[in-house]
């Protein structure tokens, strides 16, 4: 069968609420509403239709643009209440005849940032003071039960026949893909044998029962549902550290990018793709005009302030490269600029971490980290001669799986340095809410206290090895050789194996809920993806909707 989804233009993540075709925003006071109403014939790819407020990853990327602005542009908002505008349908999760003709490719790419956007929202709930309730008016079923499960309540209206459900077990032979499972037991906390009950059953569970098992927080009768909801979302309110009204928002203009045969460029980022040897260099820039000294210059720069300019450009550039450059393998991490500017501007995040739009861009530079984190390909660091790897763009070194320091020992002038700052040490911390540097080091005292000792001292490519912050320090007589040797050796590796090997080893020692999803959730269902069972020509997701019945293999494995 042709993928019509492979075939299809590049992915673009931009957009704005004028260009929304599923969700709509709306605010009162310190309550917003996000509702969601998918235009059955607006997918992002051919092939399939958005019927019962289901969704592809055009309605995510929606999503991901509405939950931004409600961050920065309303921060008078301190909860969000996500709801449905259509009638008796909250969403019916993943559009199953999208994933049907998806390739395997296109499937874990989209569980990925969908999974992202939803821990994006308990992100801001536990960091930044946005609480989000589900209001379920409707019928709630696989990812869009999901998406309930990311609030920090969740309101099933109780007219006998709206239920929340799982049902890609039996329904698909799949797994829910964003989280459900592990949301269930390890947020949710309910039993395991309900669990089991609850994710192999296509009907669902509703009404008192879906309270009695944790699945649901409130059940309210049509009549007193708006109201109820209205007062779970005001106690949340009143307990958020965000600002409130009163608080003037800054505009999140489009991202401008100037896109190249191999090239992405940004004012402070740039992606040369080289397709020969499958690498693309992330270049992020340090600030070179005049930045603010205080809270007043920060709100007044807005979103052109350094640090969130940066942060949305390099999110942006990421989403891009994973999604539209499949074959590119290795990318390379390189910084350009003036260190001192980059540390001052981390000064500034230090000193005003309290300052809401501070806080939001913190938000926002630790989701993008993050996003690296968990992007399937390898990172490799190069610092070089022109490097700014200081402060929060060292946390780039920190995120490579390895990092290449060239030694200059006979020219001290021209050698690249590496300098710490207090962001390195617990202000953008990794999913496992550990800074990368105890990732690191294992969280061991002796590695961390000589690291913090010698913050805010320039490190030579020596100083750096000796103090375990870089992978390796050639000279520069072997430096070509090296790289280019440890580049054309991960290229010649499988991408399978390298994905595996590289998520254990970034995310090592700390387990939390969100590193299970990424993890061990993840990487069952990239394999359940693969098999026949799913997605043969008799597997659950291609038959789905046919009138056929799936014919599975027996066999346990």
């Amino acid at each position: 069968m042709s993928d019509p989804i492979a075939q299809s233009p590049r992915v673009d993540y931009r957009t704005e609420p004028g260009r929304y075709r599923h969700w709509s925003i709306s605010t009162d006071g310190a309550i917003a509403r996000l509702s969601l109403d998918t235009a059955e014939d607006a997918g992002i790819r051919p092939g399939y239709k958005l019927k019962l407020n289901s969704y592809d990853l055009g309605v995510d990327i929606e999503l991901h643009d509405a939950l931004n602005r409600l961050r920065f542009e309303h921060p008078e908002v301190k909860t969000v209440i996500v709801t449905s505008a259509k009638d008796r349908i909250f969403c019916s999760g993943a559009n199953i005849f999208m994933l049907g003709v998806s390739s395997h490719a296109w499937k874990v790419n989209f569980c990925k940032f969908t999974n992202e956007t939803r821990n994006g929202i308990e992100d801001s709930s536990r960091h930044e003071g946005l609480k989000f309730v589900a209001a379920v008016n409707g019928a709630c079923a696989g990812g869009g039960y999901e998406l309930a499960l990311a609030c920090d309540d969740i309101v099933l209206v109780d007219d006998r026949s709206s239920a929340v459900s799982l049902p890609e077990v039996p329904l698909l032979g799949v797994l829910p893909g964003t989280g459900g499972l592990t949301r269930v037991t390890d947020k949710r906390k309910v039993r395991h044998d309900l669990a089991d009950i609850f994710c192999t059953s296509v009907e669902g569970v509703r009404g008192q029962r879906a309270v009695e098992w944790r699945l649901v927080d409130a059940v309210a009768k049509p009549a007193q549902f708006a109201a109820t909801v209205q007062d779970r979302a005001s106690k949340l309110a009143a307990a958020s550290q965000r600002p409130g009204p009163g608080t003037q928002g800054i505009a999140l203009p489009r991202l401008e990018r100037e896109d190249g045969a191999d090239s992405l460029r940004y004012e402070h980022v740039t992606v040369e793709i080289d397709r020969a040897r499958r690498t693309a260099t992330f270049t992020v820039k340090a600030p070179s005009a005049a930045q603010p000294t205080d809270a007043a210059g920060i709100q007044a720069a807005g979103a052109a302030w350094w640090p969130l300019a940066m942060g949305r450009q390099l999110d942006d550039a990421i989403l891009c490269m994973r999604t539209n450059e499949l074959d590119i393998g290795t990318w390379l991490l390189k910084t350009e600029g003036d260190a001192a500017a980059v540390l001052a501007a981390g000064q500034l995040l230090v000193r005003h971490a309290d300052h809401w739009l501070v806080r939001q861009t913190l938000g926002l530079l630790r989701r993008t980290f993050a996003r690296l984190d968990v992007s399937s390909r390898s990172l490799f660091a190069l610092v070089e001669p022109g490097s700014c790897f200081a402060g929060l763009l060292a946390e780039l070194a920190f995120a490579a799986d390895r990092s290449y320091m060239l030694a200059l020992p006979d020219e001290p002038g021209r050698a690249p340095q590496l300098t710490l700052d207090e962001t390195n040490f617990g202000l953008l911390p990794m999913v496992t809410e550990q800074s990368r540097l105890q990732r690191r080091f294992y969280e061991e005292a002796g590695p961390l206290e000589a690291a913090r000792a010698a913050a805010g001292q320039p490190l030579d490519a020596d100083a750096a090895l000796k103090l375990g912050l870089v992978t390796a320090a050639p000279d520069d007589i072997d430096w070509d050789d090296e790289i280019r040797i440890a580049i054309e050796e991960r290229a010649a590796m499988s991408p399978d194996a390298l994905t595996g090997l590289e998520a254990n080893l970034r995310f090592s020692s700390k387990e939390n809920m969100v590193t299970r999803v990424f993890g061990r959730l993840t990487a069952w269902q990239n394999w359940i993806f693969n098999r026949p069972n799913a997605v043969g020509d008799k597997g659950a997701l291609k038959v789905y909707g046919k009138g056929e019945k799936a014919a599975f293999d027996l066999n346990r494995v």
